[in-house]
């Protein structure tokens, strides 16, 4: 197990009561997280898609202390230079500059892909370089993109969309804290907190081996744990047009999309920004007719563009009817059952 990272992150930072202010609720995710950096482990965060992973991930950043690094695009430590270009520069005694970067800085962020390779990952040696200076030596490799989160965060989105090649090009880095490359013995130290993120109800990706996972902690991350959360998340997540959306109309919003979800028709759930999307959208329709205030319509009118394609129905349930008749019928039973809220308040004009 590689403890190297133990030192990114300062220990009484993480025994602050909440260290993790961008995140709403999440309790016991927070204490897992806390408990999984405190003591120098990588983790996968696992959850369906829109429920702040990435905002999670880049709040760990957000600990990171200052540091004074080369001014290369893999900060180095002066002392001990990562980079080939560094390391050539200091054995040859040459002056290098250095600068002060935060931790925010230091956050880098790989998309899975089964197009990402193991070259693009670690690095590969350039051969007109390796023709020149020879295939061993520094000058002939270039570093790869998880070389750019030295010191700090490498956030590995949708990890399970890499081919098993490419995961088995991890398991000596996540290890020992080093990698090397193909056949050539290029040991190039890494020191980063790796955070990945998976999401269960994809079928379109790649297995992920028990070697592999063997070197993560799993956190669950799920949808907002009340209404007030997930108010909260949407009224200050949103894009802000200046019209008003009474409260009960808001609740309207956040109730539709939670009771959704508890649907038992649906394989694929609406995430969070839905109902982001749907308090965006309702803005935006009012302002389009010339109103300062959005009433149901103004929902009513973005209910199919925000949902039907964050929903996936069960097979059972989507050869009778397509997802679009699904929201629209769903949308008006929840309509009836809740108008004399709605209309009371003044949400229908």
């Amino acid at each position: 197990m590689n403890n190297t990272e133990l030192n990114l992150i300062k220990t009484e930072q993480l025994l602050e009561a909440d260290p993790f202010k961008d995140i709403y609720g999440q309790t016991q995710v927070k204490k897992g997280l806390k408990s999984i950096l405190l003591s120098g482990r990588h983790l996968i965060l696992v959850g369906p898609p829109g429920i702040g992973k990435t905002t999670l991930a880049k709040n760990v950043a957000l600990l990171l202390p200052e540091r004074i690094v080369n001014n290369c695009e893999y900060h180095c430590n002066p002392e001990t230079p990562l980079c080939p270009s560094c390391r050539i520069k200091k054995q040859r005694g040459e002056q290098i500059v250095v600068k002060t970067i935060n931790g925010s800085e230091r956050f880098v962020r790989i998309q899975g892909s089964p197009d990402l390779t193991v070259e693009d990952l670690l690095g590969d040696i350039d051969p007109v370089k390796a023709l020149k200076f020879g295939p061993l030596s520094l000058e002939a490799f270039t570093p790869g993109k998880i070389f750019l989160a030295n010191q700090g965060i490498l956030f590995f989105d949708e990890v399970n969309r890499c081919s098993e090649k490419l995961q088995n090009s991890l398991l000596q880095v996540l290890e020992e804290g080093f990698a090397t490359i193909g056949s050539y013995k290029v040991d190039l130290p890494a020191n980063f907190i790796f955070i990945g993120t998976m999401n269960p109800n994809d079928a379109s990706t790649e297995k992920l081996s028990d070697v592999f996972m063997d070197r993560f902690d799993i956190l669950y991350v799920g949808y907002p744990e009340s209404d007030a959360i997930e108010k909260k998340i949407v009224i200050e997540k949103s894009v802000l047009l200046g019209i008003e959306l009474p409260d009960p109309l808001i609740d309207f919003i956040i109730k539709f999309v939670r009771d959704m979800r508890e649907s038992d028709k649906l394989e694929k759930k609406p995430s969070v920004r839905a109902t982001i999307g749907l308090y965006e959208r309702a803005q935006a329709n009012a302002k389009i007719a010339g109103r300062k205030k959005a009433n149901f319509e103004d929902v009513k009118d973005a209910m199919i563009s925000v949902l039907s394609h964050r929903i996936e129905l069960k097979p059972s349930v989507k050869y009778l009817q397509k997802p679009e008749q699904f929201v629209e019928e769903e949308m008006q039973k929840f309509f009836e059952k809740h108008q004399d809220s709605l209309t009371s308040s003044g949400g229908d004009g």
